[in-house]
């Protein structure tokens, strides 16, 4: 097994192809947080994951799970929660809530690799204009779900969501998924695959196609008057 590189704060990513079979997709070890590594990191499918107190770990998996936006399944009791109007929407206006939320313990006791460094990272490119969270309210104007993720060009890299109401994360990807067709988006990156993922419409593709697709669409400028939202979940088409 060839030896996993170590970064120092100054050192560029070596090339996908030497990351690791086991564990899927392991490059790299060590380096910093600043935009200007994520971003490069973003830019070739580069993300980090770790579990305190390890150093941060980059991953680039084979295959990959995305999601192209016109695929996006949206089952008929979604679409009555919908219709319903049971939710209010929002973009970016509690970013480091979401993050909280979704770095909250799990149903089995594990923590999550969302930790305070994470969330000021993660802040950081929220405040520069790179990373968004979609927010989603009770009448009540409680935070009931939501998402975040990183944009650049034509891709959005999801990076968690979470629920505490029935549908609240789906609508949240429905709310994504619209903002993202207005500005001409290609795919979001879902990073590895799962059965949640998959049943809204998520599929798998080789790591070698997945970059080549974002070689041809990341550095492509958008709108960012894009990032708005209806009201109420309602509004959605």
């Amino acid at each position: 097994m060839r030896p996993i590189q170590r970064l120092d704060n100054g050192s560029d990513f070596p090339p996908s192809c030497e990351a690791l079979d086991y564990p899927n997709g392991l490059l790299a070890v060590g380096g910093d947080l600043t935009p200007q590594r994520l971003l490069a990191a973003y830019r070739r499918g580069i993300f980090p994951w770790y579990e305190e107190p390890q150093p941060v770990l980059w991953w680039t998996p084979d295959p990959r799970s995305v999601l192209f936006p016109d695929e996006l399944h949206i089952s008929r009791s979604l679409c009555k929660t919908l219709r319903r109007d049971k939710f209010h929407l929002a973009v970016d206006g509690q970013f480091t809530e979401v993050m909280r939320q979704c770095a909250q313990l799990r149903m089995d006791g594990l923590g999550t690799w969302i930790d305070d460094d994470m969330i000021a990272a993660y802040s950081t490119l929220q405040a520069l204009g790179f990373a968004h969270s979609i927010e989603v309210l009770g009448k009540d104007g409680a935070l009931l779900g939501g998402l975040y993720g990183v944009a650049l060009g034509q891709v959005f890299f999801g990076e968690s969501m979470f629920s505490r109401a029935d549908d609240a994360s789906k609508v949240a990807l429905v709310a994504l998924v619209y903002i993202l067709r207005r500005g001409g988006f290609q795919m979001i990156d879902c990073q590895v695959q799962s059965e949640h993922m998959n049943s809204l419409g998520a599929r798998s593709i080789n790591r070698l196609d997945f970059e080549h697709r974002l070689a041809q669409t990341v550095g492509i400028e958008t709108d960012t008057g894009i990032w708005q939202l209806p009201a109420t979940c309602g509004g959605l088409p």
